[in-house]
């Protein structure tokens, strides 16, 4: 059936109306738009958009807005950070981690500083670029008190302490800091010898140039804390860095030498000194006892004269006998008593002699003592003429 037949809906195929496939008129989305417009500020749908909107639907409308506006405001603070509050470019308060509410832009505006980050400066050299570090001549040389040159490198950390005074007192806040460092450093490194620079005095370089970069920035009122001054390098310029390495060999050397002679001198001096000590202590040992002998002798001697006194022909005899005793004693002579023995003799003698001598108990111990001698003289005791003579006679034979 043709389009222009009865009955066939008046399906042209310019009007499309029954097509359901097609996108709506452009008409009648703009009229429908214009109807919820009109209902929202109270104005009829028909003829455009009404007479005018409603106070009412202004009203509810401006409430929304300001309702946004004022929960754009809030605004969060991790942990470890500060929020700096300003109000039209000036400072208002700082506020700590948490959930936090400002007036929104633009009447105040926030800007979140971490304080607990550790910065660091590096004045001498760079790190970057992962090729090692790389000496900057303008900021590493520095001359020393000596009126030498010396090449440091040195590393700077800190963070902030007063975030208000590190948004608002400085312009450039790390700029500031590598500007004093680089003053504070050239005057401690002015003030010392390069040995002590080199060697030594590493430590207390460290540590004044670390206060003295405190002390200025808490007069600038950066609200920056110096955590830690790392000396990375501090070594003479390269063009005279192998007689300076010489230098350093021979210093060495220097010291190692006098290391071994004090070495030395603590082995062998103690050693001297003990071996006086002893002798001057065996002198005196020598002393003491040669005096307490002597002292002994005269006490004996004392003794035997008040003795001799009292009894001298008892104190001669005992005198002769103990000599004589000392005196055989020590002797091979061998006594026979031909009188009550018999005459047959044994040969040899000198076996007989050291026989007689093992078998005999010890020889008593002359004691130097005084006897108590009785109160009553003794009688004189003579010596037997005969029985010496006898005795001259067996050993005649």
């Amino acid at each position: 059936m043709s389009w222009n037949e009865p009955g066939g809906g008046k399906k042209d195929p310019w009007s499309g109306r029954n097509d359901k496939n097609d996108p709506p008129d452009l008409d009648e989305v703009i009229r429908s738009l214009q109807d919820k417009l009109g209902g929202i500020f109270g104005g009829g749908s028909k003829g455009g958009l009404g007479s005018g909107p409603s106070m009412k639907g202004v009203g509810l409308l401006a409430a929304g807005a300001v309702i946004l506006w004022g929960l754009s405001g809030f605004y969060t603070v991790d942990e470890g950070t500060r929020g700096v509050v300003t109000r039209f470019g000036a400072y208002v308060n700082t506020t700590q981690p948490g959930l936090n509410w400002h007036i929104p832009a633009p009447v105040e505006q926030v800007a979140v500083i971490n304080v607990e980050q550790q910065r660091f400066i590096e004045v001498g050299y760079r790190s970057g670029g992962g090729q090692g570090m790389g000496s900057v001549p303008k900021e590493a040389m520095m001359l020393t008190k000596d009126e030498n040159i010396v090449d440091v490198r040195l590393a700077v950390q800190y963070q902030v302490k007063d975030a208000k005074d590190y948004a608002f007192n400085v312009l450039d806040p790390a700029s500031t800091l590598k500007q004093v460092t680089e003053s504070v450093q050239r005057g401690v490194i002015g003030r010392s010898d390069m040995d002590f620079v080199l060697t030594e005095g590493r430590s207390d370089i460290v540590l004044a140039i670390k206060s003295e970069i405190q002390a200025v920035m808490d007069a600038y009122k950066t609200g920056i804390l110096i955590t830690s001054v790392n000396l990375q390098d501090a070594q003479p310029p390269e063009q005279v860095q192998g007689s300076f390495e010489d230098a350093i060999k021979a210093r060495e050397d220097k010291q190692r030498l006098i290391n071994e002679a004090e070495a030395y001198s603590n082995d062998v001096v103690p050693k001297a000194r003990g071996a006086a000590s002893r002798i001057v202590q065996e002198s005196e040992g020598y002393k003491e006892k040669v005096i307490a002998r002597a002292n002994g002798d005269v006490s004996r001697f004392s003794q035997l004269l008040a003795e001799y006194k009292k009894a001298p022909a008892v104190t001669k005899q005992r005198m002769y006998i103990e000599a004589m005793e000392l005196v055989l004693g020590r002797s091979n002579n061998v006594l026979v008593d031909v009188k009550g023995g018999n005459n047959i003799m044994y040969l040899p003698l000198e076996k007989l002699a050291n026989k007689s001598i093992e078998e005999a108990a010890p020889a008593p111990v002359i004691s130097h003592e005084p006897v108590s001698l009785p109160s009553q003289p003794m009688k004189e005791i003579k010596p037997d003429v005969r029985a010496s003579s006898r005795e001259r006679d067996v050993r005649g034979r």
